[in-house]
């Protein structure tokens, strides 16, 4: 009997675990990478997604200048984002590391090297980032709506300093524009618009 019942609970973890990650459909998906950018830069984004094995892949390919990313199902909370083409070879080798076990500070390190000497190229141009979050809670899997989220800007200009922008270190005020990372190669405009009292 005890055995019985110990290979149900284990069913029914396994059960919960892949309720968790279920992927949602590409069109699910789509809707709400497309959430991050601004309206009239959606229809022609490209979109990465996740296959229904959980494999990153192209869901949808683009006709501007805009990339977005779809929520990855396997990590706690709801975020996706869009930012400018030119930044693309900084995320996807950001997305390589994270591929190979590297985390954090190590990821940003081996960046900021590979730029440096030129193996990984970064445009000079300022280039725009947007992110969406919400709460897992506040996401419908099916219908893709999300309530309550919250979008952040941030904008690449690489090598900038305080005194090349005229940007404090920190934000002085909510919503106030601050720079972060100064003088290296991931430098950017940090705006954090003042959350809701949901958020």
């Amino acid at each position: 009997m005890k055995k019985v019942l110990s290979i149900l609970i284990l069913l029914l973890v396994v059960n919960n675990l892949s309720a968790q990650t279920k992927i949602p459909s590409a069109e699910i998906q789509i809707k709400q990478a497309l959430m991050a950018a601004p309206e009239e830069k959606r229809e022609g984004a490209k979109v990465y997604g996740y296959d229904s094995k959980g494999a990153f892949t192209v869901l949808r390919e683009g006709t501007n200048e805009m990339i977005c990313l779809a929520d990855n199902p396997a990590e706690k909370g709801f975020s996706v984002a869009c930012y400018h083409k030119d930044l693309e070879p900084f995320m996807k080798r950001g997305r390589e590391l994270k591929g190979e076990g590297k985390e954090g500070k190590e990821i940003m390190d081996i960046r900021d090297a590979e730029t440096k000497s030129g193996k990984l190229k970064m445009n000079t141009a300022p280039s725009t980032l947007y992110v969406f979050t919400a709460k897992d809670e506040d996401c419908d899997p099916v219908s893709g709506a999300v309530n309550n989220g919250y979008l952040r800007y941030v904008i690449y200009i690489p090598n900038a300093t305080s005194a090349s922008t005229g940007l404090p270190l920190k934000p002085g005020a909510p919503g106030m524009p601050w720079i972060m990372y100064p003088g290296t190669p991931r430098a950017h405009i940090m705006i954090n618009p003042p959350a809701t009292a949901k958020q």
